[in-house]
């Protein structure tokens, strides 16, 4: 049994930032790299899930 992260962004970049965009309860902003061989990642501390675009498009 999985469980499913609680967002989830399909991004442009491999790079990204997130700092949990909710303002002032947010988290400090960290920024990721998505891998080429794996195309998400998510962030260690609010488990928002960051996929990148093309493999996004390949999965539907």
């Amino acid at each position: 049994m999985t469980i499913e992260a609680p967002e989830t962004r399909i991004v442009h970049s491999r790079k990204v930032a997130c700092d949990g965009s909710e303002g002032a309860l947010g988290h400090p902003r960290v920024y990721l790299q998505i891998p080429e061989e794996q195309n998400w990642v998510e962030c260690p501390y609010c488990d928002c899930k960051f996929i990148y675009e093309d493999a996004a498009k390949a999965a539907e």
